[in-house]
């Protein structure tokens, strides 16, 4: 199937934006529907790729649109399928962009559904199968789906339902993979996916076929359905397959609320100092939980001012990596993440990779993470919860707009110690402790800041000082003192110098 074929089907009513012949020519090989901004690592040559623009706004998209369509050119996609629902059209940005890059751009009405258009890829990519000469009919058979129609009523695993989907056809090597590389499920015979090969398959896989399972999940834990080699199983069965796994999805994500419930109160009692020991071993039992430690609490957050439902998911999604390690995530008052984990021996290596890994599903939102301090027993969770937090306010202020895991452990400097206080306190810090000093619009005050932290940075050597100034030691003299009349402080005094050091570094 080619790039014009789907202008001829009337069904779709798509309408050509951009596209000469070279690119309407271009062979399909599979369909990729994403909004993420950089959709690189789950596309592969050849592929369609829907996108209903969600990731676009106007004003300030130029630089998005240009990184998205360069995205697609480098991975040789056919052509961009953009949906006009989102913003009542197709922005002629993303047309420019589009024509610069070489890669056709169709624009698909409100009216039409993405998975019709998926559907209408596949079922001509392998052909009409309702006139195929078989004996079977390329489908699901009627015992089967009656099966799997039981077994997810009956909230089977997901392995278990994999394998009854495709045990008639001799169970093919087939997965089912979260977008950072964690297996959900696998038939009997595929051997075991590290994580890393997992994502490298999604993101490429030039034999296989790859198809999102339809669910109302998060950047960071969508179910994918991967067939190893494209040819083992029927378009429309996998279809089905997907089908099944999204209905298990949302029965699963449903009764799921009465696990939320007892992890929220489990946080709840840990945020609360002094909680009665009985309630606390209660809850932690209800959550699945051993009374003993060790545990530690892993806090998570987005922005500030948005829903943090999706700083859950990443932070789920990342402790799932290890499935024998137990946890309970819940929200505390004010709408924090916070998870209680089984810290037995102790948490994964590769903990800071992940947590860059699911930055990577949506990098354009930032991603931060905090671990308090293993404690031996319940007693302790408290303490570990007041460590997360700090930690996790540090990594919001290294890495305000990016991915940034923290562990109380590296509070081992003062810098580190700063990087957790709120930035509004940070900032009143500073200027009531710097004073005049704290001016940048004042010339005078720039200059004598700068000495105070050469001053300093050379253990209050006045020769020093003037020799990496270039001036006269009486002028650091003078300026020194200068310092001090307009501080307040003595630069004599250890705790003046340190409280001026930490003003410094608290802008």
């Amino acid at each position: 199937m080619h790039v014009e074929d789907l202008l001829r089907l009337e069904s779709l009513d798509l309408e050509l934006l951009w596209g000469e012949e070279q690119q309407l020519v271009r062979e399909i090989t599979g369909v990729t529907a994403t909004d993420l901004e950089d959709p690189t690592r789950f596309l592969r040559p050849g592929e369609v790729v829907l996108s209903g623009l969600v990731w676009w706004s106007p004003g300030n998209g130029t630089e998005k649109v240009s990184r998205f369509v360069s995205a697609l050119a480098t991975a040789g996609a056919a052509a961009l399928l953009a949906g006009e629902e989102t913003h009542g059209g197709v922005p002629d940005e993303l047309t420019r962009s589009c024509r610069e890059n070489g890669i056709a751009l169709l624009a698909v009405p409100s009216r039409t559904n993405f998975r019709a258009i998926t559907e209408a890829v596949y079922l001509r990519q392998w052909g009409d199968l309702s006139r195929r000469p078989t004996s079977h009919r390329y489908a699901l058979p009627e015992n089967v789906r009656a099966e799997l129609s039981d077994l997810v009523r009956a909230g089977a695993e997901p392995d278990v339902l994999l394998d009854r989907a495709l045990a008639h056809l001799g169970a093919p090597d087939c997965y089912v993979l979260t977008p950072t590389g964690r297996t959900v499920a696998r038939t009997p015979k595929a051997p075991a996916l590290p994580a890393r090969r997992a994502r490298e398959l999604l993101r490429r896989a030039p034999d296989g076929l790859t198809l999102r399972i339809d669910t109302d999940s998060s950047p960071y834990d969508g179910w994918h359905l991967h067939l190893v080699d494209a040819a083992a199983v029927p378009p429309r069965l996998l279809h089905e397959t997907a089908d099944v796994f999204a209905d298990h999805r949302y029965g699963r994500d449903r009764a799921g609320g009465e696990t939320r419930r007892r992890a929220g109160e489990l946080v709840r009692l840990i945020d609360a100092p002094g909680t009665d020991p009985a309630a606390l071993r209660g809850a932690l039992a209800a959550c699945g939980l051993a009374h003993e430690g060790p545990f530690r609490v892993v806090t998570a957050a987005t922005h500030p001012e948005t829903d943090q439902g999706a700083a859950a998911d990443a932070l789920a999604e990342v402790l799932r990596h290890t499935p024998g390690r137990p946890f309970a995530l819940g929200w505390l008052p004010h709408g924090e993440v916070a998870a209680v984990v089984r810290a037995v021996p102790e948490l994964p290596d590769d903990i800071g990779e992940l947590w860059t890994v699911a930055h990577a599903c949506a990098p354009h939102v930032p991603l931060h993470g905090g671990v308090g301090a293993q404690v031996a027993t319940a007693d302790g969770l408290n303490s570990s919860l007041i460590g997360a937090r700090y930690a996790l306010a540090a990594a919001r202020s290294r890495a305000p707009e990016g991915a940034r895991l923290g562990f109380v452990e590296e509070l081992t400097t003062l810098e580190g110690l700063l990087a957790g206080i709120p930035a509004d306190v940070r900032a009143a810090y500073h200027d009531r402790v710097l004073g005049p000093l704290a001016d940048d619009d004042n010339a005078s005050s720039r200059m004598l800041r700068e000495t105070l932290e050469c001053f300093l940075a050379h253990n209050g050597s006045w020769a020093r000082t003037a020799e990496a100034l270039h001036l006269h030691v009486n002028t650091v003299h003078y300026r020194v003192q200068r310092i001090e009349v307009l501080t307040g402080r003595d630069l004599l005094r250890l705790e003046h110098k340190l409280d001026l050091y930490a003003a410094l570094r608290c802008r």
